[in-house]
């Protein structure tokens, strides 16, 4: 069984999500399902058709998060240290061609979120800094073409 790494906040979220599906959503549900009962033929009643795929989509996200939950390796960021590029750092990075700054942190598959500054390690910047150490450059081939980056910081937070 494939261990799913990620940090204690991406567990707290997925548990979080995990709970609204069940005692929020699936009762709604339940609900809708009930009420399009209520309006008779079932073979043409869209609203009946509609809860019913409604609740099928939510219980397999129910069954997906419980599957990555149970084998969640939580990581805790806080206690990590030192001046290797590893799971859970944050990284402040200078592009050098831009000289753009950027600051991503690395994390989970699961818990990725661009807009946040978090980076998949399985992604290919985080596959190219893993590793590093402040100062170092690393190339990264990117869907956009290939890009240098030098390691400003790492951080552990």
């Amino acid at each position: 069984m494939e261990r799913v790494p990620m940090t204690s906040e991406g567990f707290k979220k997925l548990e979080a999500e995990l709970h609204r599906l069940k005692a929020e959503e699936r009762p709604r549900i339940i609900a809708a399902i009930a009420e399009a009962r209520a309006h008779g033929d079932l073979s043409e009643n869209a609203e009946y058709h509609s809860a019913k795929e409604a609740q099928g989509l939510n219980e397999a996200r129910v069954q997906e998060l419980e599957d990555k939950l149970s084998r969640a390796e939580v990581i805790e960021v806080s206690k990590l240290s030192g001046e290797t590029v590893k799971f859970g750092a944050t990284v402040t990075m200078m592009d050098e061609d831009t000289d753009e700054k950027v600051k991503y942190k690395i994390v989970g598959d699961l818990e990725a979120n661009l807009r946040e500054g978090k980076i998949s390690i399985s992604s290919p910047i985080a596959r190219a800094i893993i590793g590093k150490v402040k100062g170092d450059t690393c190339e990264v081939t990117a869907p956009k073409g290939a890009r240098s980056f030098q390691i400003l910081k790492v951080e552990w937070k």
